[in-house]
């Protein structure tokens, strides 16, 4: 214990901020130091194999749904658990196991709640987990087969979620536990995300190079923002100006002024994009390359590759961890 709690503070409190990310060809969960450049260490998951992962509020533990070996929608296994890890100590530390394959995945903490949110694809829900006892204590149906991605809004009323094989975004009533409306957007749909006024939400048409943009007031489609290939992950910047947004064919990420409604800047990237994070302070994003296995940052005052990190095999999901929580 006391190992750990040196660890703890050499990581947290006088260490800098962290980055975490799912490398999936590893079956682990990479921790990264981004001012220094480099992976500091892997910490294996016990199964195959996690896509997305999120920090808890403290920083003290990751958050992965363990989903399964194979794309959304294809044949392959199911996952069944989400675990917990330990940063400091570097290890797993709980496991929640589902009484049958459900495919969890894009974990997210409640805003006002604090609950850990995770979809559950085969189940059509969305898995609702006390972080304190390690439990499912509730779900929302989206009506939807999977439902893959996940955003809430700022203020903990409303989730959606991008239905990738129906083409559809499932508008949750978080406190009702149901599911308001589905939204048409194409064939098929991936990745979500949500502006800082909770006024728009953001999904990616996969049939053609064009972005989404719903109104949460209406819950319709507002108007489509053309991109220079088929988008994926996306985040908005803190300033509330940019989307920035992979685009994994073209091997470039674009950055949509949320003013004009048009790509201000691209960015040439690790081949294959993946997801995007952006740093709380808004000076960098964070960009994940499965098929070179790094992780790039851009930086958001000239919009330029700055730096490139090693990470591990097929990097995905990434998430934040600040110093000093």
């Amino acid at each position: 214990m006391k190992l750990v709690s040196m660890l703890f503070l050499g990581l947290s409190l006088y260490g800098a901020d962290w980055l975490v990310v799912a490398n999936k060809g590893d079956n682990a969960v990479g921790i990264i130091d981004p001012a220094a450049g480099k992976q500091v260490a892997e910490v294996p998951e016990g199964g195959v194999t996690v896509h997305e992962l999120i920090a808890s509020h403290d920083g003290r533990l990751v958050y992965a749904p363990i989903y399964g070996n194979s794309g959304v929608g294809k044949p392959g296994t199911d996952g069944d658990t989400i675990i917990a890890i330990d940063l400091a100590g570097r290890k797993v530390v709980n496991t929640l196991k589902f009484d049958h394959g459900v495919r969890p995945h894009c974990p997210l903490i409640g805003p006002k709640d604090g609950m850990l949110y995770v979809t559950t694809e085969i189940d059509k829900t969305v898995s609702i987990i006390d972080p304190k006892t390690f439990k499912v204590v509730a779900t929302i149906p989206t009506t939807q087969p999977e439902s893959h991605m996940l955003v809430l809004s700022h203020d903990g009323r409303r989730g959606y979620t991008a239905n990738v094989g129906p083409g559809t975004v499932s508008v949750l009533d978080i406190a009702g536990r149901k599911t308001l409306t589905v939204i048409p957007i194409s064939k098929e749909t991936q990745r979500i995300a949500i502006s800082n006024d909770d006024k728009w939400v953001f999904t990616s048409d996969q049939t053609k190079p064009q972005l989404a943009v719903i109104d949460t007031a209406s819950d319709k489609v507002a108007r489509w923002v053309s991109l220079p290939g088929r988008g994926y992950g996306g985040a908005v910047t803190p300033d509330g100006r940019y989307l920035v947004i992979a685009c994994p064919e073209a091997n470039k990420v674009a950055a949509v002024d949320l003013k004009t409604w048009e790509v201000a800047h691209t960015v040439d990237t690790a081949r294959a994009p993946q997801e995007v994070i952006v740093r709380p302070d808004g000076k960098f994003a964070y960009v994940s390359s499965s098929a070179e296995g790094n992780i790039g940052e851009i930086s958001l005052t000239d919009w330029k590759l700055t730096k490139t990190i090693k990470a591990g095999k097929t990097a995905d999901g990434l998430a934040w961890v600040p110093a000093g929580r």
